[in-house]
Order: C-alpha cells, then structure tokens, then sequence
C-alpha cells in the first residue's frame, strides 16, 4: 500500500498526495475537499457524485461537475424525483456527465428517497447524526481507511431509508468530502479544517 506523508508542492505547501497531481485536484482540496456543506442540495449533490465516481477517478467527475448540475436541475430533489423515462433517456444521451444507467437510475431513486426523508428531518441531518468522534490525524496515506463502523452504518441506514448505489466506501468518501471525518494528513495544511 502506497504510504505517502503530505507532499510540498511548488508552491512551497503541503497537501495531501492525491492533491498534488494537477492544479484541479490541488484547487479542489484546498478549497473544498473536508468543508462543510449546507442544504439538501449540496448534500444530494456530493452523495450523487460519489456515487458517479466510483470506479473513476475523482479528477473525472471535476470536470463533469458543471454537467451534471445542469443535468440533474441543481439538484433540487423535488425537480428530480419527477423524472420520468425521457429524463433517463436524455441523462444517457448527455456526453457531458457519466452515462452509466445504473447510476443515473440511483440518482434519481436517491432524489425520492431525500424527499421522503425530509419527513424524518431531512437528509443533510440524518447524514450528520452519523458523524464519528475526531480520531487521531493520520501521518501517512496508509493511516487512511476506506470505511468505518460509522460509514458501513450510515450506507445501511441510506440503503434502509430506499436511498441506492450507497455502499459502505462510497458513503466514507463522501463522509471525508463533507468534513464529517478530517482524513486530511497530519503535515497538510488543511488539516483541521473540517466541519
């Protein structure tokens, strides 16, 4: 297993590895990767997104973000989780986002599921009610997991509440994207920025 400190880049910072290959990741763990979001949307968005991106890089899904916005309608749940066999048809006709149809099918079941959930005080909360107590900051990429008992939980809990394609690695990415864990490595210069 690659087990990498934080990386100085040329800019004389230290970032987490994965964000020194290009100046789209390095923008993006600077200025989003472990913050907090607010709102369904955003929430609806990352959890779409991680979704997207599995088995791709993230970088990909960067660089669909626009994409995707337009084509899942900002994604405001309510406008979603109206859509009907032409939307699926037009999201698999769009060369701008991922046209995987297990995924699009999930994003929009995952819509659904958001706005039943507001009954049970929303997603952006139920997502929170999951977050574990601080651990220790890691020193090395090893020292990163790709799941926990709390991230194995909340896929459960999701997979429970009709949400799909919400598996325990995917819910601990998204987890660490949100700021609910801080994964940012010891020596980066993020470290403690989380939510």
């Amino acid at each position: 297993m690659d087990a990498r400190g934080a990386v100085i880049g040329d800019d004389g910072v230290a970032r987490c590895p994965w964000a020194t290959s290009d100046p789209v990741n390095a923008a993006y763990h600077d200025t989003e990767w472990g913050l907090r979001v607010a709102g369904e949307a955003a929430h609806l968005e990352r959890l779409t997104l991680e979704a997207f991106q599995s088995g791709l890089s993230w970088r990909t899904i960067l660089d669909k973000r626009p994409a995707f916005r337009a084509a899942f309608a900002g994604f405001d749940a309510d406008r979603v989780a109206d859509f009907g066999p032409d939307d699926v048809a037009r999201l698999m006709a769009d060369a701008g986002i991922v046209r995987n149809l297990r995924k699009v099918e999930a994003a929009i079941t995952n819509a659904r599921a958001t706005v039943a959930l507001r009954e049970q005080g929303g997603l952006e909360a139920f997502i929170w009610s999951f977050r574990p107590d601080p651990g220790p900051a890691p020193r090395t990429t090893a020292d990163v997991p790709t799941t926990s008992p709390e991230s194995v939980a909340l896929a459960k809990a999701l997979k429970k509440a009709g949400f799909a394609h919400v598996g325990p690695t995917t819910m601990y990415a998204l987890m660490e994207a949100i700021g609910l864990v801080d994964d940012h490595l010891a020596d980066c210069h993020r470290r403690g920025c989380a939510g």
